[in-house]
C-alpha cells in the first residue's frame, strides 16, 4: 500500500506508538493537534485515511475534521475516542463525516483493520470520482463541440457567458465555482432544437413574434432534459432548466446545500445572461450593472455586484492575424468569420476547439473563408505561438 495515513494526536506517545506498531504496514504522517494537521494536509499530497483522537486541547477531533473535510474531501476519516457515548457518534457523523468510530484502548489488530478499510473506500472513491470525471469533460467537450457546429452564435454566447459567471463565481470566492462556469458553458445546449433563423433572430437583437418568443423560451427545459441523466450533470441541468427565473421567485428559507447551490447557480445564470444582452446590445459596463441593481426582484443584487467596476474582458491577451492552417485551439476569433459567400460560419469571442479546426479546414476547401483574420491567444499559449 502507497497510501499515507496522518495520525493527530495531543499526545507524543501515542503517536509515537502508532508509528512502531504500523511502521511495517503503512507509511506514517502525524500532528500534534489540528491546526498543525490541517498545514500538513495543505502541504502535502491527499491522505488516504486520517486517524484522529477526538479530545484535543484547542481544536477537538469533531471541529478539526470538519475543516479537513473541507481542504481534503477523499481523505477516509477515522475517529480515536476514550469518551464514547451516542451524542458524540453523532456529531462526529453529522459535522465531519466519520468512516468509523473506534474507542480507546484499540488494539493494533482493530487499528489496522479499520484503516485498511479506509484506504478501500479511499480508492473506491477516488477512483470512481476519476473516472466520472473523465467521462465528464469527454461529455462536456463533446455537447459544447455540437453546440459550435449546430449553431455558433449560441456557441459563442455560451463562452462570454462562462466568462461572466466565472468573474461572479471568483468576486464572490464561492466555493465549487467550476459547476457555475459549466452550467453557463452549457446554458445554450438546448438551442440544438430550436431553429436556426430563430436562434440568428434571437442573438442579433431582431423582434420576435409571439410564437417564437414562446419556442425560444423553451430551450433551458430542453437543455434540461437532454443533461440531467448523464452522470454529475443533474445539478448543473437544474440551473440550466431555472435559467430565466426572476430572483424573486426562488425561497426565501434555508434549505439543503444542494438546493442552495442549484438555485445560485440559476440566479447566477439569469445575471449573466441579462448583463451579457445588455452590454452587447451597447451598453458600458457601469450603465448595464446600475440597470440591473436596480430591479432587485429580478436578479440577486450580490450577485449583480459581484460583476465588479470594470468591463470583463481577457486581459492580457495578445491579437494576432491567422489564416485556417494557422490557426490553433485554445485561440478565440476576435471578428466574425464569414465563408466568400457571406455566411457567418464561426461568430467572434468563439474559442477554436478540434471540432471547430477541421470545420474551419472543411469550409476553405469548400466554399472558402475570408482570410486571414483576428483571433486572441490567451496568455498560457503565448510562449507556445510564434
Amino acid at each position: 500500500m502507497t497510501e499515507t495515513i496522518l495520525f493527530v494526536d495531543d499526545e507524543p506517545n501515542v503517536l509515537a506508538a502508532f508509528k512502531r506498531q504500523l511502521r511495517t504496514l503503512f507509511t506514517i504522517e502525524t500532528a500534534n493537534n489540528g491546526s498543525d494537521a490541517l498545514d500538513t494536509i495543505a502541504a502535502n499530497e491527499p491522505f488516504a485515511v486520517i486517524v484522529s483522537d477526538l479530545r484535543m486541547p484547542g481544536m477537538d477531533g469533531i471541529q478539526f475534521f470538519s475543516q479537513a473535510k473541507e481542504s481534503s474531501p477523499d481523505s477516509v476519516r477515522i475517529l480515536l475516542t476514550g469518551h464514547a457515548d451516542l451524542t458524540t457518534a453523532i456529531d462526529a457523523i453529522n459535522e465531519g463525516r466519520i468512516f468509523r468510530f473506534l474507542t480507546k484502548p484499540c488494539t493494533p489488530e482493530a487499528l489496522t483493520e479499520a484503516i485498511k478499510a479506509g484506504i478501500e473506500q479511499y480508492r473506491l472513491v477516488t477512483a470512481e470520482r476519476e473516472l466520472l470525471e473523465k467521462t465528464l469533460s469527454k461529455t462536456v467537450t463533446l455537447l459544447t463541440d455540437m453546440l459550435s457546429l449546430a449553431n455558433p452564435l449560441a456557441f459563442g454566447r455560451a463562452v462570454r457567458l462562462k466568462r461572466i459567471a466565472r468573474e461572479i463565481a471568483v468576486n464572490l470566492h464561492l466555493p465549487g465555482a467550476w459547476q457555475f462556469e459549466l452550467a453557463a458553458m452549457l446554458s445554450q445546449t438546448g438551442c440544438v432544437a430550436l431553429p436556426v433563423d430563430l436562434l440568428n433572430k434571437t442573438y442579433t437583437g431582431q423582434p420576435l413574434t409571439k410564437d417564437e418568443s414562446s419556442l425560444y423560451a423553451s430551450h433551458p427545459m430542453i437543455g434540461f432534459k437532454l443533461l440531467e441523466n448523464i452522470p454529475r450533470l443533474g445539478p448543473i441541468a437544474s440551473m440550466i432548466r431555472d435559467q430565466h427565473r426572476t430572483f424573486a421567485s426562488f425561497a426565501t428559507q434555508p434549505y439543503s446545500h444542494k438546493t442552495y447551490d442549484i438555485d445560485l447557480g440559476a440566479q447566477i445564470l439569469k445575471v449573466a445572461l441579462d448583463y451579457d444582452h445588455l452590454t452587447q446590445s451597447g451598453a458600458p459596463h457601469p450603465a448595464a450593472v446600475a440597470e440591473m441593481m436596480s430591479r432587485t426582484t429580478i436578479y440577486n443584487p450580490e450577485l449583480v455586484e459581484a460583476l465588479g467596476q470594470k468591463e470583463i474582458t481577457k486581459d492580457a491577451w495578445a491579437m494576432k492575424v491567422v489564416n485556417v492552417s494557422t490557426v490553433e485551439q485554445g485561440m478565440v476569433f476576435d471578428e466574425n468569420i464569414y465563408t466568400k459567400d457571406g455566411k457567418l460560419l464561426m461568430p467572434m469571442g468563439m474559442a477554436v476547439s478540434l471540432a471547430v479546426q477541421e470545420h474551419l479546414l472543411l469550409a476553405a476547401k469548400t466554399v472558402g473563408i475570408v482570410e486571414p483574420f483576428r483571433v486572441l491567444i490567451p496568455p498560457q499559449m503565448l510562449s507556445t505561438v510564434g
